[in-house]
């Protein structure tokens, strides 16, 4: 009796998914700390802590876009740094993380300020709450993380020294000595 083959593939690299994901949460909460209408821990200027005050919408937004960007770095640090099995999929899985992580990091960011933030009338504006005005700014985590990818894998690839064929070698030194 013969056995069955099993189909060797490569498993799904699900903590990719998950860890960006669920640090969506902490970030969304940290913008709430730090961003003006929020808490206002980066200005503590008193005319920018309300949302009533329309100048205070822009540094709201640009606040979470900073984050979403350094957290978009640093995931690209970490899906670039070791040897993976199965690169692209790990690739994928870190921007669709990415990308869950910043829904979640404004629903969080969101949930805080109606948690622990004053009430608020928003029926002149709904900016007036703490929100998002620039939807976009949701996918500069996934944006971050894939221009960051490239780089890195741009600079170790030009880093290598070439072998005497005219080939990258793929254990030289990532930084040629002189």
């Amino acid at each position: 009796m013969t056995k069955p083959r099993r189909r060797n593939h490569p498993r799904l690299p699900w903590a990719t998914l998950a860890v960006p994901a669920v640090a969506g949460v902490p970030l969304g909460i940290l913008w709430w700390v730090l961003a003006p209408g929020g808490l206002n821990l980066i200005t503590r200027d008193p005319g920018l802590a309300s949302g009533t005050n329309p100048a205070v919408w822009l540094p709201r937004d640009l606040t979470l876009a900073g984050l979403l960007v350094l957290a978009g770095c640093i995931l690209a640090v970490v899906v670039s740094d070791r040897k993976r099995r199965d690169p692209r999929a790990e690739f994928l899985m870190a921007l669709a993380g990415a990308l869950g992580g910043a829904v979640l990091a404004l629903q969080a960011g969101l949930l805080a300020a109606r948690f622990w933030g004053p009430a608020v009338d928003a029926s002149i504006n709904a900016s007036i709450a703490f929100s998002l005005r620039a939807w976009p700014v949701l996918l500069l985590w996934p944006a971050a993380t894939a221009v960051s990818v490239f780089a890195l894998e741009l600079f170790a690839l030009l880093g290598r020294k070439p072998d005497a064929g005219g080939h990258q070698s793929p254990d030289a030194a990532a930084w040629p000595v002189k």
